[in-house]
């Protein structure tokens, strides 16, 4: 009698149509596991195998619900030429990330502001660059000393001298650049940089652009904001203007005054313009109470979509949290407290990054770092995105 063949113990636990990789597993159901995940992780899994980046690039609902990190910047160490940044994502408060090498020339540079995974910085003698995080991508900027405009900017041997072409001519020494935002689109690299040319006016570039021309009725720059083509600027005299900067020559739509609070005795009274997520405008004041040494703040809310004014006492943020230094909202999940303000404060050459609670008035740190973290002292807020990376 013939014998039977007894079949394989291991075949027999995963069956015949099991697959033997982790690559190797259907498509839907990755594509089903894959739109579970958030953003973070789904960008993880895109790089496991190309396997399974082909079925995360046919998923229908991709993760968009981004949060932003903190960017936290080396100290220069002529000691060191290591130069990597560490990456904080609220989301993973036990978990910190090293970013390659930038080279020596990053590190002796200053992250003025950022716009996705792009950072604007500013390296010694005023030159300006925007460069990406992730893929080294870099965009030289135009120099400082070419405007168009009003203010004629030159260099020195010891730093620059500005002078105004008004009738009432007047030289400065020395050039300070305000308020700098910015904006990049991921794919064609059309940017916009805007910043203020000290308090004598606001100034920006764009791609293609061989020099910065300077905007009109822009003096006394208190705060700037640009978002959706549009740029909000408030002076010191509380006068609130919106800028639309997507044709070829920027139109003012919109004018209306402001308070704006100055120092008082005891008390530190910055003001930072603020646009939401729904498109409303707010003016935020962080006061410091010398006596009690503590933080609070007061939003009013300037305008609302569509511009009309509506200077009113805003006492909640609902399910949207302030990222004060970005001036924007954003909506609150798991790595963002509802409701709540974040905000740095910078002593002694170091920065710290707080949070005000809007309902219950009390304000904690973000996060303890550890002691090998304590040493980044300059820190910045971006909105990490991968679509560059294939």
């Amino acid at each position: 009698m013939e014998e039977k063949q007894k079949p394989d113990s291991h075949d027999n636990l995963r069956g015949k149509d099991t697959p033997e990789l982790w690559s190797d597993l259907p498509q839907d159901l990755l594509i089903s596991i894959f739109e579970r995940l958030n953003f973070a992780n789904f960008q993880r899994v895109k790089a496991v195998c190309s396997s399974w980046h082909a079925s995360s690039r046919q998923c229908v609902h991709i993760p968009k619900s981004q949060i932003h990190w903190l960017i936290l910047f080396p100290e220069d160490d002529e000691n060191n030429n290591n130069y990597p940044c560490t990456l904080f994502n609220p989301e993973e408060r036990d978990k910190r990330y090293k970013t390659q090498d930038l080279g020596l020339e990053f590190a002796k540079s200053f992250c003025i502001s950022t716009y996705g995974s792009w950072l604007l910085m500013l390296y010694p003698l005023r030159s300006l660059y925007v460069v990406n995080l992730f893929t080294d991508e870099r965009i030289n900027l135009p120099s400082v000393e070419s405007q168009l405009g009003m203010v004629k900017v030159e260099r020195t041997l010891d730093g620059y001298e500005l002078c105004t072409t008004s009738p009432n001519e007047k030289v400065y020494k020395g050039i300070s650049i305000r308020t700098p935002v910015f904006w990049i689109d991921e794919r064609t690299n059309d940017y916009a940089v805007i910043w203020g040319l000290r308090d004598l006016c606001v100034v920006y570039s764009k791609k293609r652009d061989t020099s910065w021309t300077q905007l009109p009725n822009t003096s006394g720059c208190v705060d700037v904001v640009y978002k959706e083509s549009k740029l909000y600027f408030l002076s010191v005299s509380g006068c609130f203007l919106i800028f639309d900067l997507s044709g070829e020559t920027p139109q003012q739509i919109f004018q209306c005054s402001v308070i704006v609070e100055r120092l008082r005795l005891g008390l530190v009274v910055p003001t930072k313009l603020v646009v939401t997520v729904r498109g409303e405008v707010f003016k935020a004041e962080k006061w410091w109470r010398s006596r009690s040494e503590t933080w609070s703040f007061r939003v009013i809310k300037i305008c609302s979509p569509g511009f009309l004014t509506n200077h009113k006492l805003v006492t909640s943020l609902g399910d949207e949290s302030m990222l004060l230094d970005q001036g924007i909202t954003v909506l609150g999940n798991e790595g963002f407290i509802r409701d709540s303000i974040y905000f740095s404060v910078k002593r002694d050459n170091t920065s710290s990054i707080f949070v005000f609670n809007l309902r219950t008035k009390k304000t904690g740190p973000l996060h303890n770092f550890d002691c090998s973290v304590a040493q980044f002292s300059r820190a910045r807020w971006f909105l990490p995105s991968f679509t560059q990376i294939t």
